[in-house]
């Protein structure tokens, strides 16, 4: 399932990335991810996550786990906000756009982001939205595309390879949500 509701086979599986293919940094992301296809891994976690996600109730999701770190709702709101920026700079780069992007400050961004006081379904539907996005993006692409490049935050990226931070990124935060929050 891609976006809500439609049901849609890839045309063309993203296979995983070579390590020259991102950022020593992004390492730990795409090592997070087990499986040679990221539309199948990525579209498996969405639902997994979902699943978790709803059963956390809304007097949950303010919790803190220490004084300066991010509600449940924040993380969460981290995450939809990381993969639309990951996402968005591999459709600059399948697009051959050589412009190099910056990067992002992910603590400034949540603090200007409102999550901490939005309702927690309405978070995890649009991490459920963004994810059907990810998805339908991903899964229009040739290989040709999955295979062009582009810089962000300094650093060189393939397209296929942001597949695998996107969703090793989100894996990252899903385990910290089971180990400090849950």
């Amino acid at each position: 399932m891609f976006a809500k509701g439609v049901k849609r086979v890839s045309a063309f599986p993203i296979a995983r990335p070579e390590v020259e293919e991102y950022p020593a940094y992004y390492r730990t992301y795409v090592d997070k991810l087990a499986g040679a296809d990221a539309i199948r891994l990525l579209g498996g976690q969405r639902d997994a996550a979902i699943t978790s996600l709803r059963s956390i109730s809304e007097e949950r999701s303010v919790f803190r786990y220490a004084p300066e770190k991010w509600s449940i709702r924040e993380l969460l709101g981290h995450l939809i906000d990381s993969e639309r920026v990951f996402t968005y700079r591999a459709l600059r780069f399948a697009r051959a756009d050589a412009t190099p992007l910056a990067g992002f400050d992910e603590d400034a961004y949540v603090r200007a982001s409102g999550y901490h006081v939005r309702d927690f379904r309405d978070i995890v539907d649009e991490f459920e939205s963004v994810r059907g996005a990810t998805l339908s993006f991903f899964g229009g692409l040739t290989p040709e595309q999955s295979m062009l490049r582009g810089t962000a935050n300094q650093g060189a990226f393939t397209v296929r390879a942001l597949a695998y931070i996107v969703g090793g990124h989100v894996e990252h935060h899903l385990g910290v949500l089971r180990d400090r929050y849950l």
